[in-house]
C-alpha cells in the first residue's frame, strides 16, 4: 500500500515569496532587459540631442553634448561599431582568461576536493564555521558552489553527529549572502572591474583623477569581510539555525519516497497544479586516495607557483615594476593580476588532475579550457547586449549628463558622506530581489553611480565595494534565484512538507546580520580611510569636496 502525498500548507511567507516571485517574473529577461535600455538610452538621448542640451563637466574645457542614437551620426556611429562594442567590452578582457584556468581547476575536481577536504578534517565544534568560510569564499567556484557545498556540509554534520539540515542551509546561505567575496581574486574581481572601467570613460574627469581598477582594487575588503562574514555564518549556524531545528522538531534523518509513488512529495503552484519534485541526490564526501594525492600536490604547485612569481617580482631590476621601482598605484604587476590569477589556477589543477589521474596529460587542457568556456556561452551572450548599451551610454554624453546632475544634486542634499552610500546599498539590495545577475545589476548601477559618486570625491574602487553587500546579502530569500530550487529539492529529503515558506524561515537569519555587519566592514574602511587595494584609496583628493 502507498501513503498518499503530503499537500503542502500554504504560509504567510509562501505568499509573500510567491507575489516576489511573480513581481520578479514580470521583467525581462537580462539580454532583454539590456536591449530595452539600449534602445531608452536611444530615445532619451536622441529627444536630448534634438533640444540642444550640453553639460558642463567639471574640470573639462568644453561643454559635452548629448548625442542620440536615432540621429543620422547615432545610426553611423552604431552601425560602425556593433563589433567593437562587443569586443571592447573590458570584462570580456579579463573574465575569460580567469575562467578558463578555473575551468581546468575546477573540470578536474581541484576545487570540489579541496573543500571536500576542508570539511572532513573540520572538527565538531568547528564544522559550522567552516562551512561558513567555504560558503563565502566558494565563489571562486561561481554557481557551482550552490549544488557542491550544501550537501557535502549536510553529510559532514550528519558524520559527527550535528543536525545535517543545520550544514544544508548553512553551506548555502553563506555561499548566497556572501557571494561577492572572498580571500582569492575570482572571475567575479574580474568581471565587476571590467565593468567599472568600461563605464568610467562617460565622465573624463573621474576617469583621469581615478585610481586603475583590477581584480585586485578591492582585495583588502574581500579579505576582511570574507574572515567576518565567515565567523558570523558559522556562529548563526551555531547558535540559531541549528537549535532552531532542533526545538521545531526537524528530522535529521532524511525521507525516504515510496518507490511505488516515484517521489512521494506532492506540491501544488499557485494554480492549484501538481508540481512533482526529485527528492533524491547522491554525493559522495570521502576523498580517495588518488584525490589525496592529487591535492597535496596541487597545493605544492601552486604554492611554488606563487613563490616563483614573489621572486620575479621582487628582485631590484624587475620588468614588474614601474618607472619609479616601486608597485603603487600603477605598475606592469597590477596589470599582470589575470596573468597570476590564471598561472595560479591553471598550474594547480593541471597537476592534481594529472597525480590524480583525472587527465592523462597536456592533450586534456584544451578539452577542459573549452567544458569551462561552454559554461560561459549565457555571459558571452548577455556580454553583447550589455556592450552596446554601455556603449552607446558613454557615446551619447547621458552618463555625464545625469552624473553632473545627480553630483550637483547631492551637493544641494548636503548628501554627499556615507548616509549617501547606506542608501545606494539599500536600493541594491532591494533590486537584487528582482535581478539576480551580479554583472547584469554592476552594469546598470556603475553606469550611473560610479560617475556621479566620482564626481563629489569617492573613487570607483570604493563605490563597487560597497555594491558588492547589495549584490549579495538579498539574494539568498528570493525565488528569482533559481538555485533556490535545488535546496528546497535537497531540504525536502528531510522535510517532505518544506515549501518556500521555509526557506524563507532558514535564510533570513542570515540576511539582516550579513547586511549590517558588511555595511559595518564598508564604514570602517570608509571612516578610517583604509585602503581598498593595492594602490586603491576611499577618495579622489582632486573631487573630493
Amino acid at each position: 500500500m502507498t501513503s498518499a502525498p503530503t499537500v503542502e500548507k500554504v504560509t504567510l511567507g509562501d505568499r509573500f515569496l510567491s507575489g516576489l516571485e511573480a513581481a520578479g517574473n514580470k521583467l525581462p529577461q537580462p539580454f532583454n532587459l539590456f536591449i530595452w535600455l539600449f534602445l531608452i538610452v536611444g530615445a532619451v538621448g536622441t529627444v536630448a540631442a534634438l533640444m540642444g542640451v550640453s553639460v558642463q563637466v567639471p574640470g573639462a574645457e568644453e561643454a559635452t553634448s548629448v548625442k542620440g542614437l536615432f540621429t543620422g551620426e547615432g545610426l553611423a556611429w552604431f552601425t560602425s561599431n556593433l563589433g567593437a562594442n562587443y569586443i571592447n567590452f573590458p570584462p570580456l578582457l579579463t573574465v575569460m582568461p580567469i575562467l578558463l584556468a578555473i575551468g581546468i581547476a575546477e573540470k578536474t575536481g581541484f576545487l570540489s576536493a579541496a573543500i571536500r577536504a576542508a570539511i572532513g578534517a573540520a572538527p565538531r565544534w568547528l564544522l559550522p564555521y567552516m562551512v561558513g568560510f567555504l560558503g563565502v569564499v566558494g565563489s571562486i567556484m561561481a554557481d557551482s558552489v550552490f549544488v557542491i557545498l550544501p550537501p557535502l556540509a549536510a553529510l559532514a554534520f550528519k558524520a559527527v553527529g550535528r543536525h545535517p539540515v543545520a550544514g544544508l542551509l548553512g553551506g548555502f546561505a553563506a555561499a548566497g549572502a556572501g557571494y561577492s567575496t572572498s580571500i582569492f581574486p575570482t572571475s567575479l574581481d574580474a568581471l565587476f572591474a571590467g565593468i567599472t572601467n568600461a563605464v568610467l570613460p562617460s565622465v573624463p574627469t573621474v576617469a583621469a583623477a581615478a585610481a586603475p581598477v583590477n581584480p585586485v582594487s578591492n582585495y583588502y575588503f574581500n579579505i576582511l569581510s570574507a574572515i567576518v562574514l565567515s565567523i558570523v555564518a558559522g556562529f548563526i549556524i551555531d547558535r540559531v539555525i541549528e537549535p532552531r531545528l532542533t526545538r521545531t522538531g526537524v528530522p535529521t534523518e532524511e525521507h525516504v519516497a515510496d518507490e511505488a509513488d516515484g517521489d512521494g512529495v506532492l506540491t501544488l503552484d499557485d494554480e492549484g497544479n501538481e508540481v512533482s519534485v526529485n527528492t533524491r541526490a547522491e554525493v559522495e564526501h570521502a576523498l580517495t586516495d588518488d584525490e589525496r594525492r592529487g591535492l597535496k600536490a596541487g597545493g605544492l604547485a601552486v604554492l611554488l607557483t606563487g613563490i616563483a612569481i614573489t621572486v620575479a617580482v621582487l628582485l631590484p631590476n624587475s620588468p614588474w615594476r614601474n618607472d619609479e621601482g616601486g608597485f603603487l598605484p600603477r605598475s606592469p604587476l597590477l596589470s599582470s593580476i589575470v596573468f597570476i590569477v590564471f598561472a595560479l589556477f591553471a598550474v594547480g589543477g593541471f597537476v592534481y588532475g594529472k597525480v590524480a589521474k583525472e587527465i592523462t596529460g597536456f592533450n586534456d587542457v584544451p578539452r577542459l579550457m573549452g567544458q569551462a568556456l561552454k559554461d560561459m556561452i549565457p555571459f558571452l551572450v548577455l556580454a553583447f547586449a550589455m556592450g552596446q548599451f554601455v556603449a552607446l551610454f558613454n557615446w551619447s554624453g547621458i552618463g555625464s549628463w545625469i552624473a553632473v546632475g545627480g553630483a550637483d544634486g547631492l551637493r544641494a542634499t548636503g548628501m554627499t558622506g556615507f548616509g549617501v552610500i547606506i542608501l545606494f546599498v539599500l536600493l541594491c539590495s532591494l533590486l537584487n530581489l528582482f535581478i539576480i545577475s551580479g554583472s547584469a545589476m554592476w552594469t546598470i548601477m556603475a553606469a550611473v553611480f560610479v560617475p556621479m559618486f566620482g564626481l563629489v570625491g569617492l573613487e570607483p574602487a570604493f563605490v563597487q565595494a560597497a555594491f558588492r553587500v547589495g549584490d549579495s546579502a538579498t539574494q539568498i530569500i528570493t525565488p528569482m534565484n533559481p538555485y533556490m530550487i535545488v535546496l528546497l529539492t535537497y531540504l525536502k529529503k528531510y522535510q517532505p512538507e518544506a515549501g518556500f515558506g521555509s526557506l524563507a524561515a532558514g535564510m533570513l537569519p542570515f540576511v539582516v546580520p550579513f547586511w549590517v555587519i558588511w555595511l559595518a566592514i564598508v564604514a570602517l574602511f570608509y571612516f578610517a580611510g583604509l585602503p581598498l587595494g593595492p594602490g586603491n584609496d576611499i577618495f579622489i583628493a582632486e573631487l573630493r569636496p
